[in-house]
Formats: structure tokens, C-alpha cells, sequence
């Protein structure tokens, strides 16, 4: 009889309940059961696990690796999936290795190069694939340089955090003046230029922005399954154009997708970004994790989640083609269970059947997760 498999998620996003649904329905019907831990007491990935933790807060990195290793031991986890103090906790794979815990992540090198964006770009573009322009800014001066430099180009500046992740901390600079115009209707990522310059000014730290022109769609996010060996076995391409979603096996997109993560070694799951500076596609962003979008490659016919559980258990797939790409889709928002209490009644930690795979029934409380839904 084949053995459950028992996945941890750590701090993930919400969208990846889609990520779990994928695993419990894998094409191989092996049973597998997924530990979930979170700082949010209402992340619907506590709901959506069969069993869940709150996590302690204030842990330096090495605190968490101590209580993650725990957790490994303590609940029989045959992979982790880090997003949390990831960098920390590759850095480790031996001892977690030790206590028969796959980490479904990259090697700590890889980590390293694209926790900095700078150093991101001038990796990257030493290898051949093509970046915008940018500029590193820590203060006001550096900041209106930078703009002045892209605006006398032709082109809109916008700003984000050199280290980061989600789009937090994006911002698109304009100069015009505040007014009421900017109190009607949704909030939106633009920010007056001397209202971020006087902020600057009258801050007692520096900034770390990455400064670069605004740059346009389509934005294709290519999806890499790679081996421990640098090899892809699976990658596609998720074209976004405004609401509208799509799926691409194009050369342009690939193909840089595939010299990042196989030069860099980012095994496992990892996400390319890249969008249009004029005719050319540029890489926007590189994330060492899996996408929260990963799960619309169900539309073309493929698991990716449990194909990335297979190799880091050491069952290689193989090189993966789709059997087909989906049709255009949007995506749109839905309703997941949320826990009745901060942390439900746990299931004993002895060996026990498994419970059927599906969420608790619904609670007063919900919230909004996205579901893709064909055009």
C-alpha cells in the first residue's frame, strides 16, 4: 500500500488553497494530507488544511528554522513548502533532510540572487536576457534624478522596494498636483512627485527603490517546474492583458524564462515575469516560489503542484508537455470557509484514516479567493 504524503505550507498566500485542492485531487490518487501555518488566524489556508498551527511571532530567521525543524519532526512533514524566511530555511535543507523532510524550494545561491532586485537585474542580464532600464535610489536628489533621466526619455517612472515581493510597495509617479480629483473614485498606485520627494526629505532613513520606467502589456508570467539537476521538465507562459488571461508556449517568453531558471539553478517551483519596454519583452521579476496563480495551469490540462511534489520526492516526471492550452479566462472572486475559532480542534497526531478531502463546511465567516473562469 502506497503511504500518504504529508505537505506543509508555511505563511502562504491565500490564493494557494487552490495549490491544495490540486494536491488532494492529483492524478496519481495518492492520499495526501496538508499542515498549514499562518499569523493570520482567518487565512482560509488554515480552514483549507487538515491540520493547522498558528505561527509564533517576533522569530529571528534562526528561531524559525528551530521551529520549523520542529514542526518537520513533530508532524512527519515529507515536504515543506518554504515561503516564509525561505533564504533561512534552504540554507538548512541537510538537517531537514535529516529528519526526512524534502524542501520543494531552491538552493540557498539561487535564493540569494533574486532576494535583491539590483542584483537580480545585473544577474540576469549578464546571462543575456534583457532588463529596462533602471535606478537604485535611497534618497530625494536620487529619486528626482532618476525621474527626471526617464521622463526626458519619453517614458513614465514608477518605484518599488529593491527587495520584495507581491507588488507590495508599487507606486507609478505623477506629477500632477493633489486635488479633489484624487478623492473620487478607487484609490490607485499613482503617487504625486512632490509629495514622495517631501516625504523623502523629512525622513530620518533612506529609501531602497528600484526606479524604472512604467512598463506595458501583456505581462507573462512563465511557470518553471526544474529538476535538482538545472533541467526544466515543465514551463508555461500565464498572459495577462488587463482582465483578460491567457496561456503561451512562445519562444520569447520561454526561452528567458529557461536561461534564469537554469543558469541560476532555481529548482522546483519558480515564477518569470516579464512585460514590454517598446517591442521588446524585459524581465520585470523572478520569484524563487510558487506563483499564487500556479493552479490556472489546471485549464491546460496538467497538476502542477503534485508534479513538484513528485520530483522533490525524488519520482522525476520527466519532461512535461500540456496536452493542450486552455481557452481565454478571467478571474473572479469566491467565497472559501474560514475557521470557527483561532485554531479548531486538531486532528491526534497518532496515525489515524484520513478524512475525506474537502473543506470544513462553511462557518459565518468567509472569504474572497480567486477562481478562474473561461471569457
Amino acid at each position: 500500500m502506497v503511504s500518504r504524503v504529508r505537505v506543509w505550507l508555511n505563511r502562504t498566500y491565500a490564493e494557494n488553497v487552490f495549490f491544495m485542492d490540486q494536491l488532494r485531487r492529483n492524478p496519481s490518487d495518492r492520499a495526501v494530507e496538508i499542515h498549514a501555518t499562518h499569523g493570520d488566524a482567518d487565512s482560509p489556508v488554515l480552514a483549507a488544511a487538515d491540520t493547522a498551527e498558528l505561527e509564533p511571532e517576533g522569530l529571528s530567521p534562526a528561531g524559525y528554522v528551530e521551529y520549523a525543524l520542529a514542526q518537520c519532526r513533530r508532524r512527519g512533514i515529507d515536504v515543506f513548502v518554504p515561503r516564509l524566511h525561505q533564504s533561512a530555511i534552504v540554507a538548512h535543507r541537510a538537517e531537514f533532510e535529516a529528519v526526512g523532510t524534502a524542501l520543494l524550494a531552491p538552493p540557498p545561491e539561487a535564493v540569494a540572487v533574486f532576494q535583491d532586485k539590483v542584483v537580480a537585474y545585473e544577474a540576469v542580464q549578464a546571462v543575456g536576457v534583457p532588463v529596462p532600464p533602471w535606478f537604485r535610489v535611497r534618497d530625494a536628489d536620487e529619486l528626482l534624478a532618476a525621474v527626471e533621466e526617464l521622463e526626458a526619455g519619453g517614458h513614465r517612472a514608477c518605484f518599488k522596494p529593491a527587495s520584495g515581493a507581491g507588488g507590495v510597495g508599487f507606486r507609478m509617479i505623477t506629477r500632477s498636483p493633489f486635488s479633489l480629483t484624487h478623492l473620487s473614485g478607487f484609490p490607485t498606485p499613482y503617487v504625486q512627485l512632490d509629495l514622495v520627494l517631501d516625504a523623502l526629505r523629512r525622513s530620518e532613513e533612506p529609501v531602497d527603490w528600484l526606479v524604472m520606467p512604467r512598463l506595458e502589456q501583456p505581462e507573462v508570467s512563465v511557470d518553471c517546474l526544474t529538476g535538482p539537476d538545472n533541467r526544466v521538465r515543465l514551463a508555461i507562459g500565464r498572459v495577462k492583458n488587463g482582465r483578460r488571461r491567457g496561456f503561451t508556449l512562445q519562444d520569447q517568453w520561454l526561452e528567458p524564462a529557461r536561461l534564469v531558471v537554469e543558469g541560476f539553478g532555481l529548482h522546483y517551483l519558480s515564477n518569470v515575469q516579464f512585460r514590454m519596454f517598446g517591442d521588446t519583452p524585459v524581465l520585470m521579476d523572478v520569484n524563487t516560489r510558487p506563483a499564487g496563480g500556479l493552479h490556472q495551469l489546471s485549464l491546460c490540462g496538467v497538476n502542477v503542484p503534485w508534479l513538484a511534489v513528485q520530483l522533490a520526492l525524488g519520482d522525476d516526471p520527466g519532461t512535461v508537455t500540456p496536452p493542450f492550452l486552455g481557452q481565454d479566462y478571467t478571474v473572479v472572486a469566491g467565497p472559501r470557509p474560514l475557521r470557527p475559532v483561532s485554531i479548531p480542534q486538531q486532528r491526534p497526531e497518532t496515525e489515524a484514516p484520513l478524512l475525506p478531502a474537502v473543506p470544513a463546511p462553511a462557518q459565518p465567516g468567509s472569504v474572497q479567493t480567486g477562481a478562474a473562469l473561461p471569457l
